[in-house]
């Protein structure tokens, strides 16, 4: 988020506020300059830098080989095109679990070098360690519970989370855990509607939902997704907006054909 603007910033404090009257939080990831400006103009409450950045923009299989200097890379661009809304950038794997003091320093970078608002970790009660560091720095933080891609690898599966007694009991204590370290928001990926509705309604920060229902406070979806650019992603969750990549590959297929044919560029076209 830009300083120095007139237009009134989205903060923490008025997430919580939104969440207080019953309004509803909408939230996109962006990636780069352009991007984020679009997005920004168009009233996006939060843009969330993500480590997704990894498979939408870079090609990867999973988050996990995103590293730190690239998620300072992707924030910083993002950052440069927004004057309203919340950043928030991902911790990326491997720089945060097991090391609070590793996780400390992560979160420094990318706040310095991004000019970010907050961050984002994966995880409960076994990264709180890391959490209340990054916290006593003054650094925001917004949990993420659920499916984590990051341990996709443990899971060995992107199937929805939490349908056992077990891991839904683990899923609304690491979610007070998380409140009570002092997250200012969370993060459900892909649980059963009525889990969400609950965490939702027992906390008192704002619950974002990606495939999680209507039940929150709030939705988060990736913004190649949403568009149609990334067109071979399509759980049961995802609302196609536009079909973005078809545009793109008219356009594309006219520009090859135009410039074949020597119809571009045209005497109107040249100096």
């Amino acid at each position: 988020m830009s300083t120095g603007s007139t237009v009134r910033a989205v903060t923490t404090h008025r997430l919580l506020e939104m969440k207080q009257r019953g309004e509803k939080i909408a939230m996109l990831t962006a990636y780069d300059y352009s991007m984020a400006r679009i997005l920004d103009a168009a009233g996006i409450d939060v843009i969330l830098v993500g480590d997704s950045a990894a498979n939408v923009m870079a090609g990867h299989e999973t988050t996990v080989p995103m590293t730190l200097d690239n998620m300072i890379y992707h924030g910083r661009a993002v950052v440069r095109g927004v004057k309203r809304a919340l950043v928030v950038v991902d911790l990326p794997f491997g720089t945060y679990q097991g090391d609070s003091k590793q996780a400390l320093s992560s979160a420094i970078r990318i706040m310095k070098e991004t000019e970010a608002d907050s961050v984002k970790l994966e995880g409960g009660v076994e990264i709180i360690e890391s959490v209340e560091r990054i916290l006593c720095a003054g650094i925001p933080v917004m949990g993420h519970l659920g499916l984590t891609p990051q341990s996709i690898h443990k899971f060995g599966t992107y199937t929805v989370r939490a349908k056992e007694e077990a891991e839904a009991a683990k899923l609304i204590a690491d979610a007070h855990a998380l409140q009570e370290a002092g997250c200012f928001a969370l993060v459900l990926e892909k649980i059963p509607a009525t889990l969400a509705a609950r965490v939702a309604s027992e906390l008192t920060i704002p619950v974002i939902g990606i495939g999680a229902g209507g039940g929150v406070d709030g939705q988060v979806l990736v913004i190649h997704d949403m568009l149609g650019i990334n067109q071979e992603f399509s759980p049961r969750f995802l609302r196609r907006y536009a079909s973005v990549g078809e545009v793109m590959d008219a356009a594309f297929r006219n520009y090859i054909d135009d410039v074949k044919s020597g119809d571009f560029p045209n005497e109107k076209e040249q100096y």
